[in-house]
């Protein structure tokens, strides 16, 4: 491909976003209406750096992802393979840069991931979606991730969340089968009953009989 045909479809694609941005600004102006979600990762893509750019290997774009897609500078959105944001663990806020190759192959990749906190929650499936419920709230997943994973309902979950803010979305970490974890409940019971009755926690008191 030419460079002159480089810059023709360049072109093109700057004039149909800068149609988008001006149809959304339209209707939010008549609507009232905001994607405040996406204006949150678009800004952050913007203090991240992200940029936009062709070169020899094609359009490079930079964004956030959002838990499902990458969101960039100009609030466009780019959806992310469900089986690579599972496999790459993925989680909301980290820096990704996507490169359109001339075939129109996407390629992402992880640039910059945000720090990373650890909980452990239950599987649910609440309004026709998988959820993790744990501190107190529920958290979506990807149905990659679970089918990934062989998750079922009522099993033991570690989903990994961004350090800051507030995450909607969790990238599974590890699962522990329900049976398992009953399994280990139980056991660890048991050994605790077996420690009261072994003296040491429970002793005996023997009681001397009195004189007559």
């Amino acid at each position: 491909m030419s460079e002159d045909n480089l810059i023709n479809i360049q072109e093109l694609i700057e004039s149909a976003e800068s149609s988008l941005k001006t149809a959304q600004a339209m209707l939010r102006s008549m609507t009232g209406v905001r994607d405040t979600g996406k204006e949150k990762f678009s800004m952050k893509a913007e203090t991240m750096g992200a940029s936009v750019s062709v070169g020899s290997e094609g359009k490079v774009v930079e964004g956030v992802f959002d838990g499902q897609n990458m969101v960039d500078t100009e609030g466009q959105t780019y959806p992310v393979p469900a089986n690579y944001a599972s496999k790459s663990k993925l989680v909301e806020g980290d820096g990704m840069k996507l490169t359109i190759t001339d075939e129109g192959k996407f390629i992402y990749k992880q640039i910059l991931p945000v720090n990373r906190k650890m909980i452990v929650g239950t599987l649910i499936q609440e309004d026709g979606q998988y959820k993790v419920l744990g501190k107190g709230k529920t958290f979506r997943v990807l149905l990659a991730s679970v089918t990934f994973y062989r998750a079922e309902v009522g099993d033991q979950v570690t989903i990994l969340l961004p350090e800051e803010g507030e995450g909607i979305w969790g990238a599974i970490e590890a699962v522990i089968p329900k049976h398992l974890a009953e399994a280990a409940a139980k056991n660890t019971i048991e050994a605790q009953s077996t420690s009261e009755e072994d003296g040491e926690m429970n002793p005996t008191v023997e009681i001397a009989d009195s004189e007559e």
